[in-house]
């Protein structure tokens, strides 16, 4: 049951206990009852309108202040619902639909170290709300604190062992910190404990951290299974796509990059892959339209890469060297250009340059694998 729910329930008892009293009160408790049957329609304007009135009435009433800040946060106006909720809370210090609704707004305006102090005052009234601590856990791992989010995360999975919001929680906490296995521990457990039922989301996560741990062919079926779910789903396509280019299977690859461009032709992230696809099958000429494409929506360095491999494939080296030290001297520290540039110098045979270009990126203090190997092998020779 929602806590707006359980507000208006609650304030409904509440009503048949002031109906006894005198009919202003009768008059109030019946527009505070409508106005909250209104939020939950989301007639937010005609619920506004009953909150309204019974502060004209009663300026300090909890009931409408809680209402005008569920209704603003409805609207997504959160400054105006943060006004509200800080209204009731000086009339009415702890009330914890005030709690509940300033924090929220906090989360919404990305204010967490707020949000966080907010939702630790509720605590003080419900230690033992699920909603509320998995609100912490997510807002500590907004803000990076590793630990209090887990620790806050594992609290709820006490209370309930397959709590579905600490186990996503959980599972993008591991990931943001790149622990993949970790997070696809969380995230399995889910998918053991709602079978069919599990969220696309939980479905396509998994599929990432297996392209992240480079096991492109365990991410394919977790691809395939959102696929089924939502045919088009985006991140479903690129998934396979992008597995498929990481099992070497550039035609599938392509295949899935161009059901996305068939919705999203203008997409040049999609067109670059798309290109490299076919150029890793030697289709240069299309793969060339592709970049060219690509490059006719907005500029785009891997497109300009694209285009200079393709020469230095063609045997145009000199070309392609020109091209790159441009994009070079604007990306110095893109490990890509440095490599293709050293190649373009191999293929010139002047060895010298190609180990001063592998040299120079080095000297930012990045390791990687591909410079060191080619490097070595340069050295070694």
């Amino acid at each position: 049951m929602s806590d707006e729910i359980k507000h208006t329930e609650e304030h409904e008892l509440d009503g048949d206990e002031s109906s006894q009293q005198n009919p202003e009160l009768v008059e109030i408790a019946d527009l505070s009852k409508k106005g909250y049957q209104y939020l939950k329609e989301n007639r937010v304007a005609d619920a506004e309108r009953n909150f309204r009135l019974i502060v004209e009435k009663d300026p300090e009433n909890n009931y409408a202040l809680v209402g005008l800040g569920d209704a603003a946060r409805k609207r997504t106006a959160y400054r105006d619902a943060v006004d509200y909720y800080k209204k009731c809370l000086i009339y009415h210090p702890g009330n914890n639909y005030a709690l509940f609704g300033l924090a929220d707004c906090y989360k919404a305006l990305n204010q967490y170290q707020k949000a966080i102090e907010i939702w630790e005052q509720y605590l003080l009234h419900d230690n033992k709300n699920i909603t509320v601590l998995t609100r912490i856990a997510d807002a500590y791992r907004k803000v990076r604190d590793f630990r209090k989010s887990k620790a806050i995360y594992l609290r709820v999975l006490e209370m309930e062992y397959d709590n579905p919001y600490a186990l996503i929680g959980l599972g993008h906490l591991h990931y943001d910190f790149k622990e993949y296995r970790d997070a696809l521990h969380y995230w399995q457990r889910m998918v053991d404990a709602q079978g069919d039922m599990v969220d696309i989301r939980v479905l396509t996560s998994i599929g990432n951290c297996y392209r992240k741990l480079k096991q492109f062919d365990q991410g394919i079926p977790y691809f395939d299974k959102a696929l089924n779910k939502e045919p088009g789903n985006f991140y479903a396509l690129f998934g396979l796509a992008d597995c498929y280019r990481g099992t070497g299977e550039p035609q599938r690859s392509l295949d899935y990059w161009n059901l996305i461009l068939d919705k999203d032709p203008r997409n040049k992230v999609i067109l670059t892959r798309a290109g490299d696809a076919y150029r890793s099958m030697d289709r240069y000429e299309e793969a060339a339209d592709y970049y060219e494409r690509a490059l006719n929506i907005e500029f785009d360095v891997y497109a300009v890469l694209g285009l200079a491999t393709i020469s230095r494939l063609q045997g145009k080296v000199e070309s392609a060297v020109d091209s790159l030290k441009r994009l070079v001297q604007n990306d110095p520290k893109n490990y890509r250009l440095h490599l293709e540039l050293a190649h373009c110098y191999l293929a010139l045979g002047d060895r010298r340059k190609a180990e001063e270009t592998l040299q120079e990126f080095t000297r930012f203090g990045i390791r990687n694998s591909h410079i060191q190997e080619l490097l070595a092998k340069i050295q070694n020779q």
